[in-house]
């Protein structure tokens, strides 16, 4: 929940006018960071090609991280009519970035996404598996990224936001999910959409704060 230690309608009033287009979070695309490794990876356009055809571990690995933060980012975009604003690719460090963070009337999610299609995900409190494997730390992950964000969040809104850890899980043949587990959600992409019905946690204009502070990249300068 949301306490107001300031008025949120005069920090969003004092950052109503968007920052200037080199530090506007709000233009980058899905999956830029990625973007930005395979073609510092493979600069031309025929580098490129001949690394999808020898299925370079590395460059597929990105492709694959690509494609599902599309996928993710498709189901976000449904939520706007319903008072929900979405970012993608925020920039934490050269090597870490915050894959999507989801803000409306429900609160503040910070969401990792995580494409393993076809295979069946096993998610714990500490370590996900996929296809019974090696234990993945993807619940710590998301506990450090959600606290990253809060402290952001707090310094440059001058309020309390909970941000809640998100992982989801892109076209996964199963999916089990530990009861253990409370403190971060994790789901399919199809199940983005029951976000949307969560309401009272944040009112419009501490949507409006909320937004205006983390769609600035400066904001973001010394997060970690």
């Amino acid at each position: 929940m949301i306490r107001s230690a300031a008025s949120p309608g005069g920090v969003a009033s004092r950052l109503r006018t968007p920052p200037p287009s080199d530090y506007d979070l709000a233009s980058r695309r899905p999956g830029q960071a990625l973007r930005e490794k395979i073609r510092a990876d493979c600069p031309s356009l025929i580098q490129r090609s001949l690394a999808w055809a020898l299925r370079r571990p590395e460059n597929a690995s990105w492709r694959t991280g690509l494609r599902g933060e599309r996928i993710v980012s498709r189901e976000l975009a449904r939520l706007r009519r319903h008072g929900w604003r979405a970012l993608h690719s925020i920039p934490l460090s050269p090597t870490w970035d915050i894959d999507h963070l989801l803000i409306g009337p429900g609160g503040v999610f910070s969401i990792n996404t995580k494409h393993h299609r076809g295979k069946t995900v096993w998610v714990g409190d500490h370590v996900a598996r996929i296809n019974h494997g090696e234990g993945r730390p993807y619940p710590r992950s998301s506990r450090r990224e959600a606290a990253v964000v809060k402290k952001v969040l707090d310094r440059g809104c001058r309020f309390a936001v909970e941000v809640k850890p998100v992982l989801v899980f892109v076209k996964p043949a199963k999916l089990t999910v530990q009861p253990s587990l409370q403190d971060v959600r994790a789901i399919e992409n199809r199940e983005i959409s029951a976000l949307t019905p969560l309401t009272g946690v944040l009112s419009p204009e501490q949507v409006d704060a909320v937004y205006a502070v983390a769609r600035d990249q400066r904001s973001w300068t010394s997060a970690v």
